[in-house]
């Protein structure tokens, strides 16, 4: 079964799909949801135990181990008033569910969310400016 992306926003499929080949993974459900910064800031607390928002989450389910039936990658949230850029918020929580740790790895995971960025082209996740079709 190929990856599931039916819980992702349209806008944010590439990316994620993107990161996931980076990864090296081809089959499983992901969801990504944009929320409020209350919400996010919610979870954050909740989770890991940090009273504020933040630009994104990472829940993974199944984790990296193999599993009899359907994989589920695990869900990303995202706040799109902290997050910069959301291509890029997307590629960095899809990694984290992909086992990626950017505070343990040497910079593993954030070379390869930057070659992933790089591979979407420039002004990936950024509003069209004025005169460039959107």
């Amino acid at each position: 079964m190929p990856v599931d992306f039916a819980d992702v926003p349209v806008e944010l499929r590439p990316a994620a799909e993107a990161a996931l080949r980076a990864a090296g993974v081809v089959e499983g459900h992901l969801s990504v949801e944009l929320v409020a910064p209350g919400r996010i800031r919610e979870l954050n607390r909740e989770h890991r135990g940090r009273d504020e928002p933040t630009d994104v989450l990472s829940f993974p389910i199944d984790g990296t181990d193999r599993v009899d039936g359907p994989r589920e990658l695990g869900d990303v949230v995202i706040c799109p008033e902290h997050a910069s850029d959301l291509d890029e918020a997307t590629v960095h929580g899809v990694l984290h569910l992909c086992g990626y740790d950017h505070e343990r790895d040497q910079g593993a995971m954030l070379e390869l969310q930057a070659a992933v960025m790089n591979s979407l082209g420039p002004a990936a996740g950024q509003p069209p400016t004025s005169g460039e079709a959107g």
